[in-house]
């Protein structure tokens, strides 16, 4: 079955929640689809994952703060790849056009 990465028909806003879709998986590897219209980290957690991310924006833009203090804006076709165990959180994204993720989890 084929499906479009920027097809939002059907999909519940009205949680206010990011959504998160798995698109394809193995043992080894995840690719997910984020949806984010405004969503941020909450204030006291940060991300330590025990894999690596890499991220690319789709649609929209969204700010990552590092714990270090480097916050880097990414704006359409901008990616970058967060290491094992960076500590990190999603500082800003934006919710007209909504931010559209593309994660690879390795």
């Amino acid at each position: 079955m084929m499906n479009n990465i920027f097809n939002l028909k059907g999909i519940d806003f009205s949680n206010n929640k990011e959504i998160i879709e798995i698109v394809a998986s193995s043992k080894n590897v995840r690719i997910e689809r984020i949806i984010s219209t405004g969503q941020t980290t909450e204030l006291d957690f940060w991300y330590e994952q025990t894999e690596n991310e890499f991220v690319i924006i789709l649609q929209g833009d969204a700010k990552i703060l590092f714990d270090d203090g480097n916050e880097i804006h990414l704006f359409k076709g901008d990616y970058l790849t967060i290491p094992t165990r960076c500590r990190h959180k999603v500082s800003y994204t934006s919710a007209n056009p909504a931010c559209i993720w593309l994660a690879v989890f390795f």
